[in-house]
């Protein structure tokens, strides 16, 4: 009976992997190798092309790391290293909870304050006080919804990941490693930042790469505050695209069969991508657990 529970998640697996991959055949072997390069993506002509998709996709996962990683990260520390016992466990609570609350109530946060709040502080503190408008990442009209807004509303989703893992890898760490540390003189700090972390530094990374699988198949948050626009722009204040945002715009409006094979064509390449890197982050993570065990 175990054995037959242990086996379904792999043959799932295989069957989504399957279905999804069939039901888009159509549309990759009419496109090819063009449906993942072009910007083309025109319904009535029956031309698509998912390159702005795509690259909104790395692009809004990217900044949600740049961002949340750091905080994650330090959040981890203090709770693994500084925080007293009485504070550890609400706080790390509290910081799970993130993890907890709905995507569309992320959205409904971000239309209502993240976006205003962009358009009247943050993009003209950018483009004006920092005189950043002259690059072309911050050129362009501050319209609100941006790959800059997904980036920032995944970057607050994907913290509690990324501090979850960090915490519990940093806090599985031999004592003797910090003990060792500073036997030979390092300050508190010296010992964390110099054989706690870097001894850690594989399930950290792990834990990171959680987080960019989360980040790539967010959707609904990410369709609220991306813009939805199919076009490739420098600009992080320009309105985008994701693959998941794409085909839930897309999905009940699909009226042709090359139309709806193409959309999932994009979802069989959202799954392929976030499926390879959550094995890489669970291996990671098996790893550091092992080493420690060891």
């Amino acid at each position: 009976m175990l054995v037959a529970f242990a086996l379904c998640v792999p043959i799932l697996l295989l069957l989504i992997f399957a279905e999804v991959g069939r039901a888009g055949w159509p549309a990759l072997r009419q496109f090819g190798f063009d449906f993942l390069t072009s910007s083309t993506w025109d319904p009535v002509k029956g031309e698509f092309g998912a390159a702005p998709a795509i690259v909104g996709t790395i692009l809004t996962s990217i900044i949600a790391l740049v961002l949340a990683t750091p905080l994650a990260l330090g959040g981890a520390i203090f709770l693994s290293e500084f925080s007293p016992t009485w504070l550890r466990q609400p706080l790390s609570f509290f910081i799970d909870l993130l993890a907890a609350v709905p995507s569309v109530v992320y959205g409904l946060w971000g239309v209502f304050f993240l976006l205003p709040m962009m358009r009247t502080t943050l993009m003209p503190f950018l483009r004006d006080t920092l005189h950043l408008g002259a690059t072309p990442f911050f050129s362009g009209p501050a319209y609100g919804p941006s790959v800059l807004a997904a980036g920032l509303i995944l970057a607050i989703m994907v913290l509690p990941y990324i501090a979850a893992v960090s915490r519990e890898v940093l806090m599985a760490v031999p004592r003797s490693q910090r003990e060792a540390a500073l036997a030979l003189g390092a300050t508190r700090w010296e010992a964390i930042t110099g054989a706690v972390v870097p001894y850690a530094k594989t399930g950290i990374f792990g834990g990171i790469i959680l987080g960019l699988g989360r980040a790539l198949g967010e959707t609904m948050a990410v369709t609220m505050l991306i813009g939805n626009r199919h076009e490739l722009s420098a600009s992080l204040f320009a309105p985008g695209y994701t693959m998941a945002s794409l085909i839930a715009n897309e999905f009940s409006e699909a009226t042709t069969d090359i139309h709806l094979s193409a959309l999932m064509a994009v979802g069989f390449v959202l799954f392929v991508l976030t499926l390879i890197v959550n094995a890489i982050a669970r291996w990671l993570v098996w790893r550091v657990g092992g080493e420690v065990r060891a």
